[in-house]
């Protein structure tokens, strides 16, 4: 009996990172930057992409934390941007710094951090927490 690899017993194909779009988000003015810092918290409690080894799917919560310098992000542009993820195969550590890196490059925030809250798999859950700038 032929025992099959991963690649022929997933019905769909898993996206590569590079498929993303960094251009769907959409900085705007963020007329107080000069005036005071505010801290802001943004939630996306439906985060989803998949393992880049099985295809299986990977379920989450990304959280965004971020002192803004002259832009904050428009949050619909924001969501198309995580939508973008659903297929991607990618690991939790990688997908973390690549949101942050991303947003970073779009915003230019005084800081930032992104945090990934992943579901159990196996038993085990997974929180990834990147910095910018960083903190090593």
């Amino acid at each position: 009996m032929n025992q099959k690899s991963y690649d022929d017993a997933i019905p769909y194909t898993i996206e590569t990172p590079d498929r993303i779009k960094i251009d769907v988000l959409d900085p705007i003015d963020y007329q107080y930057g000069d005036k005071r810092d505010v801290n802001i918290t943004i939630r996306n409690p439906e985060f989803t992409a998949v393992c880049p080894m099985t295809g299986l799917p990977d379920f989450g919560r990304i959280i965004i934390r971020y002192v803004p310098d002259k832009k904050i992000i428009e949050l619909k542009s924001l969501k198309y941007y995580l939508m973008q993820y659903r297929n991607v195969g990618i690991f939790y550590e990688h997908v973390v710094n690549r949101i942050l890196d991303d947003l970073v490059a779009a915003l230019t925030p005084k800081k930032m951090s992104v945090t990934g809250e992943f579901t159990a798999r196996g038993g085990i859950d997974t929180e990834v927490t990147a910095e910018f700038p960083t903190t090593s």
